[in-house]
Order: structure tokens, then sequence, then C-alpha cells
């Protein structure tokens, strides 16, 4: 047989795998495969080919029909159920028609029956690399519009943003619970929204609730609801916050700032699914997926009995960090500019603009009160400006002073200024030591109250000379 040599262009092979249960048939077909500049890779089995392809990023499949554990029609349906995407080219020994027309149906790309002409081969495995380009442009291009339009209340282009807006599309899909991690201020429960309305559960509601502003006396009335005549005052039914979220998100923000008769409750509610209304013998299963968020450290709450660990590991199923806006440098101008088109427009005012030294003055500030603080400043400077053009930032103060002339005007007196501060690389070291505490040693949870991987962990522990503590897992 003649072969025509026509290699893959660029440094990247693209992965072929070669999923068939003849041992011959496999290192035929591999060898050239490889010949043709792609990488080959072998799977004996139905069950194997689906544990390379979700190992690895594969271009195309050549599949045999009759294999042991999952045959070939079985490998297709779990792609399909799985939304795996791969060309699949079936190579197989059987002439029969209806059996070539099963395959397509099912989304075969390509049809083949052994022994395979290589030069036939050579082409549809080309073929099918073009359709996988367009398939992954497509998805790309898809995965784009989707990013825009789930996140549009959320301004931002800078890497830090980007990266957490990645995370985010890469959690909202499963059922997993997500806790939101981040300083006040920062869009915690933009993110949240954002997460329900690409999630399957899109469709059904979105209760937010404030967990500091719940009492334990009205604790289970207001999660989980009441039957009239529970209590005095119980004058009628009350369907509580989980079961409101029935098929939907229920958002519990400042999760850490919960009574910790309540968690007790709520973590029962996570666990079983079930809600038991005040007043009601019945339990009822309810249907939610659960999405907190804090701006509490939760290694110090835990060690300080102020927050259940199993309860706290019950929420942080996926963990998501929004970062501060102090780390979103290039997205300062970005969102004053949004706020101040915003004011102009709510208000009828003509548009107005910042000049560049109030621009450069926005960017300097460390806002620690985050993107709540830089609306207030924006608007604070658009009620005070004189004209359409504002020069002059007069937000960022602390009590009508800047940073500055707030400490100026309020020295510490000799005896009371505060001792030195600890440098980054000893509060690290600090809040390992304190996670590896309330961990009790086990170093697969000190990395996850960390919310850093174990890897990360084992690197930080050598180089703050803390080796020793790896004997205590």
């Amino acid at each position: 047989m003649r072969y025509s040599g026509i290699k893959t262009t660029g440094t990247k092979k693209c992965n072929v795998l070669i999923a068939d249960d003849d041992e011959t048939s496999r290192r035929v077909v591999s060898h050239f495969v490889s010949k043709m500049g792609y990488q080959p890779h072998l799977a004996s089995d139905g069950e194997e080919c689906i544990k390379k392809a979700q190992e690895q990023e594969m271009s195309v499949l050549l599949l045999d029909i009759s294999m042991p554990k999952k045959n070939g029609f079985d490998v297709m349906s779990y792609f399909k159920e799985n939304g795996i995407t791969i060309p699949v080219i079936v190579v197989t020994s059987s002439y029969e028609i209806p059996l070539a027309v099963k395959c397509i149906k099912m989304g075969a790309f390509e049809y083949l029956t052994k022994p395979v002409s290589i030069e036939r081969l050579e082409i549809v495995l080309r073929n099918a690399l073009a359709e996988s380009q367009l398939q992954n442009e497509v998805f790309k291009l898809q995965k784009e519009l989707k990013s825009k339009e789930l996140f549009q209340n959320i301004i931002g282009k800078s890497h830090a943003i980007r990266d957490t807006m990645e995370q985010a599309m890469k959690v909202m899909e499963t059922d997993l619970n997500v806790l939101i991690l981040g300083e006040s201020g920062t869009g915690k429960e933009l993110f949240a929204q954002s997460i329900h309305n690409g999630s399957k559960r899109k469709n059904g509601p979105f209760v937010s609730v404030n967990c500091a502003a719940i009492s334990s006396d009205l604790a289970d009335s207001l999660l989980f609801g009441h039957v009239k005549g529970a209590f005095t005052g119980a004058n009628n039914d009350h369907t509580g916050f989980f079961e409101q979220a029935h098929r939907g998100t229920i958002f519990l923000d400042e999760i850490g700032d919960m009574n910790s008769d309540i968690q007790a409750k709520v973590l029962r509610a996570l666990q079983e699914h079930k809600i038991r209304k005040v007043g009601e013998k019945t339990e009822k299963s309810v249907d939610f997926r659960v999405i907190s968020a804090t701006n509490r450290d939760f290694s110090l709450a835990i060690m300080n009995n102020l927050f259940r660990e199993d309860l706290y590991y019950r929420l942080e199923e996926f963990p998501l960090c929004i970062p501060p806006l102090r780390d979103r440098e290039n997205d300062i101008g970005l969102l004053a500019k949004h706020f101040l088109d915003e004011f102009a427009s709510a208000n009828n005012l003509e548009p107005l603009q910042f000049s560049e030294e109030a621009l450069s003055d926005l960017t300097d500030y460390p806002w620690p009160g985050n993107i709540r603080e830089l609306k207030n400043a924006v608007q604070r400077a658009a009620v005070t400006r004189k004209g359409t053009t504002i020069d002059i930032l007069q937000a960022p103060r602390i009590h009508g002073k800047t940073p500055l002339q707030h400490q100026q005007q309020h020295p510490e007196p000799a005896e009371a200024q505060p001792a030195p501060a600890l440098s980054l690389e000893d509060h690290e070291r600090e809040a390992i030591m304190k996670a590896y505490s309330v961990s009790k040693g086990n170093l697969t949870r000190t990395a996850k109250v960390l919310g850093i991987g174990r890897a990360t962990l084992y690197r930080k522990l050598d180089k703050f000379n803390l080796q020793h503590l790896k004997n205590g897992q």
C-alpha cells in the first residue's frame, strides 16, 4: 500500500485514541497513525477507552464495535450523555449495512471495515481532525458568548477576575455546593447569581438569605417554615427559605456570621435535603443547591469553635475566591467610568468624564472597601464636580480625610505605638500553623482550609522549614 507521508503542522501532535480488543489491529493501526504524524494512544476495551478519553484530550477516536466490558455503542452513548465531543471513526470487521446506519445515527464521523486501506484511513483521519478543530472553534466562541451573557454585570478584564470567571464557568453546570470567599464589597452575590443563571437550575428560584440577620428564635421558621398555629403569632402557613429554593439555588450570604445554634440545623438540611416545618410531624424532601459566601477567616472561626468544621466541608465542595479590587488594577478605571456613566444617566446629567490625574488617583488608592467603596467615591465626586470633568477625586477618605491625613491627625501616643508589622511570609507561616492545628494534623484538610492544593502546601512547608509537619499526617 502506498502512504503519502503527510504530517500534521505545528509542533504539537494530535492525539488519536485507538480502541480495539485485537492486539494486532491496535499495533498495525498505531504504527501507521504514528507515521502520519499523530500521537497514538491505545485501549483494549470500552472502559479503558472511556478512562483515557477522560484523562487526556483526544482529537479523534478510532473505535471497534465488538469489545469486552463496554462495546463501541456503549462508548458512544457514554460520550453523548456526558458531553464528550470527539469525532468517532468506527473501524470494525462487520459489513452489515444496518450496523453502519446505527453507528452514523449515533454520531459516528465515518464507518470503516477491516482490513483498513491506509490511504483511506489517512484521508478520513485528516477530515475528522478538521471537523474536530472546527468543533473546538465553535465551542470556544459559544463559551465566550455564554461568559459575556452570564457575567454581564461583572466588569473587568484583569487576569485576576478573568481567572475567577473561568473557575465559576467550570463549576456552574455541576451541582456542587460553592463557597465564595472574598472581602466585603468584592461582588460575591453577583458571582452567586451568575453561577445560578448558568446552571441547570437557572429556571428555578434564586433565594438570597442574609445569615447574619437570622436570630436563633426565628431561625426554624425563617429557614424551614411553619404551619398555622405552630406558635403564638403563626396566623398562616409560612414557606421557609430552603423550600422556597426547591429546584433552584439558595444563597447563604455572610455564612460566617451564622449563629452557632443554627449551624447544626443547616448542616442536617444540607446532608439530608429534607426539612420539617415548625408544627409538622413529617419531613419533606427539598431539591436545592447551596451557594454560600463569607468574608471571614474560617480557619480562625473553626479553631475558636465559632463555626462547625463539618458544615464548612459540606459548604466548601468547590471554593471560589473573589480577588480584592487592589489586585485588579486594570479594572479600576473601567469600573469607575461605568459607575460615572450610570450615575449621569440615572440623574439626567450630561456625559461626565475623569481627568488623567483623577484616574491616576483612583488607581493609586488601595480601596479597602473594594467595589462598593469605589462606587460611592465616584458618585460623591460626580455630585461635587465643577463642570463635566472630574479633576480631583475627593472621595477616597476615612471620616472626611484621606488615609494618610487621618493617620497624621490622630497619631498614636508614643507608648501605644503598634508593634512592627509581621512580614507577608510571617503571616503565611502563621496561617499554615493555625490551619494545621484546626485540621488536627491532617495535611489534606489543612490544604482545603487554606484553599490551596496539597502539592502547594508541601512546597510551602519546605519553604518555611515546617517539614516536620509532614510526619503528623
